[in-house]
């Protein structure tokens, strides 16, 4: 790990151990709030006594045990050779920074933190460099993972370690990229960031870009969804050759699990003593809350207050009409309409969200558009060898007869 990274680590881990401190006050002080408002006034004098005290002891506490951390981190960071690698380049260091960017990656990005990831290309296992026209073909398949996930997690879902990107670059020439970004943001602005990432892709690519494929897991969907309306609106280059957007297990009209985060967030806060627990709860990144509804427009959240109750703002994104749009949903009943997969879904997605088929909102996919596969959970998505070859079988359908491109 680089001195920086250790450092944010020790501050990290300092912060959630003081949390314990102002938690425990914020308990405190909601339990002697109802005692005191029983009493009136007079319980103002003694009042006036206690939250002085409590105001002095439990910020004094947070600082000691906040402080233990970040000498640690200090002293290791000292240490630490100034050529270190980033922490995101190992598997686990990429996994691990992936999940915390995804829990908290807003507030990391808005402090600066050196754990804050920045949306990248990457192709071969490393961040996307120059390339030679004999490495590369016009056809890309480019791979947006999920919420807390890393590029790493299509390869390690996949049999023997073999990707989806893998596969389409042995058999149908396309060239895989993958993309690693902050999954904590908003799903609009990690759109914005990817229109302009493949922008700049396509116009320094070294050979004439025919064909762009996007390829979302889960978010990724929306991501990649988000992406083509702003890159239209922007007149981007890249949308020009975009063909298909693939979306496999996307919440397209939500998750339920976040659905349920809110709730739940919005009950604790309605007592003064279970206040701090929704303040704990209500602490998850904007992203997560991205996918309470499945929004992919600024317009949905901004000006609004990300913690309200189960409230719907989310406005159309329409398809691009030079691009085809695909889903695929999995569940874990055979059927899709099995009380298990109406229940869970497939764990964290339902069908109707995965199939954006709603009863209020529909996202219009066209019926042989779409792929259900039975007995599987989210992460299944990202590997099956029947979700590659519906794949495959989709690509080969729009793709140009043999010579249509050298004609054209």
């Amino acid at each position: 790990m680089r001195a920086g990274e250790i450092r944010e680590a020790g501050r990290l881990a300092g912060e959630a151990i003081g949390g314990v401190a102002l938690f425990a006050m914020g308990m405190h002080e909601g339990i002697a709030a109802r005692v005191f408002g029983a009493l009136g006034p007079l319980g103002l004098p003694a009042r006036f006594v206690h939250d002085r005290a409590v105001g002095a002891v439990y910020p004094a506490v947070r600082r000691t045990l906040a402080a233990g951390p970040r000498a640690g981190a200090e002293r290791l960071a000292l240490s630490a050779p100034p050529d270190a690698p980033s922490a995101a380049s190992s598997l686990r260091g990429s996994l691990a920074i992936a999940a915390l960017n995804g829990a908290i990656g807003d507030a990391l990005q808005a402090g600066g933190s050196d754990l804050a990831l920045e949306m990248t290309l990457r192709r071969d296992g490393a961040e996307l460099g120059p390339v030679s026209a004999e490495d590369v073909s016009g056809r890309l398949a480019v791979f947006v993972h999920g919420l807390c996930e890393t590029d790493d997690a299509w390869r390690l879902f996949a049999p023997d370690r073999v990707s989806y990107g893998d596969l389409l670059a042995d058999e149908l020439g396309y060239t895989p990229l993958y993309v690693r970004y902050n999954s904590g943001l908003h799903i609009s602005d990690n759109g914005r960031r990817l229109s302009a990432l493949l922008d700049q892709a396509v116009a320094s690519w070294p050979v004439p870009v025919e064909e762009i494929a996007l390829f979302g897991h889960s978010m990724g969907g929306l991501v990649s969804r988000s992406a083509c309306q702003q890159g239209h609106e922007a007149g981007a280059a890249w949308i020009e050759p975009l063909k298909h957007v693939f979306c496999l297990g996307s919440p397209h009209l939500g998750a339920p699990l976040e659905k349920a985060a809110n709730l739940a967030g919005w009950a604790l806060g309605r007592l003064p003593e279970t206040r701090p627990f929704a303040k704990l709860v209500n602490g998850r990144s904007v992203g997560i809350k991205d996918l309470r509804f499945g929004s992919c427009a600024e317009a949905d959240w901004c000006d609004c207050d990300p913690d309200e109750f189960l409230r719907d703002r989310c406005q159309d994104v329409p398809f691009l009409e030079t691009a085809t749009y695909y889903f695929v949903g999995a569940t874990l009943s055979r059927s899709e309409n099995g009380m298990l997969g109406r229940l869970v879904g497939d764990l964290l997605v339902r069908y109707p969200s995965a199939s954006g088929n709603g009863r209020r909102r529909r996202i219009p996919f066209e019926l042989d558009n779409g792929f259900h596969l039975p007995g599987a959970t989210h992460f299944h998505l990202l590997g099956h060898p029947s979700v590659y070859e519906q794949l495959r079988s989709w690509l080969e359908r729009g793709a140009p007869a043999p010579g249509a491109l050298a004609a054209g």
